[in-house]
């Protein structure tokens, strides 16, 4: 990339970095150091705002990158991660949105510890929300690095690992300083702008083929090198039956994945009531359903525009298809248009990432502070506020997500969020819906569905080709893999809803029916809500 593109990103970049940093330290300057406030600023936004905020906390690197670059290789396989990403929604708002504000107070062991023995309840859903937090970081920091790489040519292995240090540098300032106010209007501005991103570019690809979406497809599969085969199901996920297993699994973990991810599930905390909550998720699913639209018509413009071994030539994975997509729309390397629109593309993408990386490492670092360092302390050990403890564990888990975003650098986003999905939908769905439907559900259930779930869904990611065996893999030079399949969801996610069940018929206590009685008329109808 030329230096006229490089210094227009980076003054870009640095321009939304210097916005959200200010945004932080008002916010830092006004808050009062409650839980409540840090943990979901005071519950005082609108359900208009709270959708936005949800939609900005959603829409990642993952979505505007890693969607978008797999439509452009594999074509209408590619596209089944927009169509999972905006099913799970429905999922969202008809199962969970209004029970889960009703029930809980911050994070998603609440819901649970309401009708259980809250201590070893808290530990295994905050051992798995710090899990799943800790992997959708690493998607995160993945899509970053790929970025700023395109950005200075890509060739600069010390400026990818330096941008993967930064970002992780400044979610862990954004939670420490401004809490969940200030990570909820980071979050407004990003989706703002990546709204106004994606429908500029959309339309800009649209009037290069003068609105024929005939004529984009047919150009995007002659460019592919596959032909109609390119518009057809099975590029990608039709091979052999592993293949095919494959595809179901990664359908499975994305649709059922969202209604368990713990900076989703915080976002209904933030509004007054129950009924906000909902209509918030009304407004998130306009808003994201619009964007993975767009997104189909970016990765298929991608392939017809730039085409696929242009596309895998910069990144392996894809990753940078839509900055790539942009320089040609704006005229091409060296052009004046070229040269902005990428800047301005690629600087969204960074805000997007800084406004994600924000969110899940505040709901990550609360379940610490609140679920498990409040059930692991001692009683007369000197006790430290969960605020306190919160801010120190955001350190951590940047530190953690740095490790490993340096380690899977070369792996596809959209493909590690599938993973994250994965262990949601396998450790905390069942034990979040169990828990909001099941009459008999008991303790030991709980704690059995939570690691059920979550330790067979992270062993099988271990030992599958994700880790090694293949030249793709994150260790491509040994080869231990056992699993065959590249996501564990359509044998871990089974297997954490029968632990569940196992652990709650063979359970000597008996379930208690005037807590989950109490528990279901709060749900339902809001009564003692938080």
């Amino acid at each position: 990339m030329t230096g006229d593109h490089q210094m227009l990103a980076l003054v870009l970049f640095s321009a939304f970095v210097a916005v959200t940093l200010g945004i932080t330290t008002w916010v830092s300057r006004h808050r009062h150091g409650s839980a409540e406030e840090f943990y979901a600023g005071g519950r005082l936004f609108s359900p208009l705002e709270n959708g936005f905020a949800i939609a900005g906390d959603y829409m990642s690197a993952a979505s505007f990158l890693g969607i978008s670059g797999l439509i452009a290789l594999y074509g209408y396989d590619g596209m089944l991660y927009s169509v999972g990403f905006l099913v799970a929604w429905l999922v969202v708002l008809l199962l969970v949105a209004e029970l889960v504000r009703n029930c809980g107070r911050f994070t998603l062991a609440d819901v649970v510890a309401a009708r259980m023995a809250e201590r070893p309840v808290r530990i295994a859903a905050g051992t798995s929300s710090v899990a799943v937090s800790v992997l959708y970081l690493v998607a995160q920091m993945v899509g970053a690095g790929s970025l700023v790489a395109l950005l200075l040519g890509g060739s600069s292995e010390a400026a990818r690992s330096w941008t993967v240090v930064g970002v992780g540098a400044l979610m862990v300032i954004y939670v420490s300083l401004g809490g969940m106010r200030a990570t909820t209007w980071i979050q407004i501005v990003k989706a703002v702008l990546l709204m106004a991103g994606t429908i500029a570019l959309t339309v800009l690809v649209l009037l290069r083929f003068h609105g024929d979406v005939n004529s984009l497809l047919s150009t995007a599969a002659e460019r592919s090198g596959h032909g109609m085969d390119f518009l057809a199901p099975g590029l990608r996920y039709g091979g052999d039956w592993t293949a095919r297993l494959d595809f179901i699994s990664l359908g499975l973990a994305l649709v059922l994945g969202t209604a368990g991810l713990p900076h989703i599930l915080s976002r209904f905390y933030t509004v007054p009531t129950a009924r906000a909550a909902r209509r918030s998720v009304v407004w998130s699913i306009g808003l994201i359903g619009s964007f993975y639209l767009m997104t189909i018509v970016l990765g298929f413009g991608a392939a017809a525009l730039i085409g696929p071994g242009e596309v895998r030539a910069s990144n392996a994975s894809g990753n940078t298809a839509v900055p790539l997509l942009a320089l040609d729309l704006g005229g091409g390397a060296g052009s004046t248009g070229g040269t902005v629109l990428f800047a301005i593309v690629a600087a969204v993408a960074f805000a997007t990432i800084l406004a994600v990386v924000a969110g899940i490492t505040l709901a990550s670092s609360a379940s610490v502070a609140h679920d498990l360092y409040s059930s692991l302390r001692r009683r007369h050990a000197k006790q430290y506020s969960e605020v306190t403890v919160a801010r120190v564990a955001a350190a951590g888990i940047g530190a953690a997500a740095i490790g490993l975003g340096l380690l899977a650098r070369d792996l596809n986003v959209a493909f590690l969020v599938g993973l994250a999905f994965a262990v949601a939908a396998s450790a905390n769905l069942p034990v979040l819906l169990y828990s909001l439907f099941w009459r008999k559900f008991t303790t030991r259930g709980a704690v059995w569905s939570v690691y059920g779930g979550l330790i067979p869904a992270v062993l099988l990611v271990l030992v599958s080709p994700v880790v090694s065996g293949g030249p793709e893999s994150l260790f491509p030079g040994v080869d231990f893999h056992l699993f065959p399949l590249q996501n564990p969801g359509v044998v871990s996610i089974p297997l954490g809803f029968l632990a569940g069940w196992m652990g709650t018929v063979t359970s000597p206590e008996p379930p208690d029916e005037a807590r989950h009685a109490e528990t279901e008329v709060r749900a339902l109808t809001g009564a003692g809500a938080a």
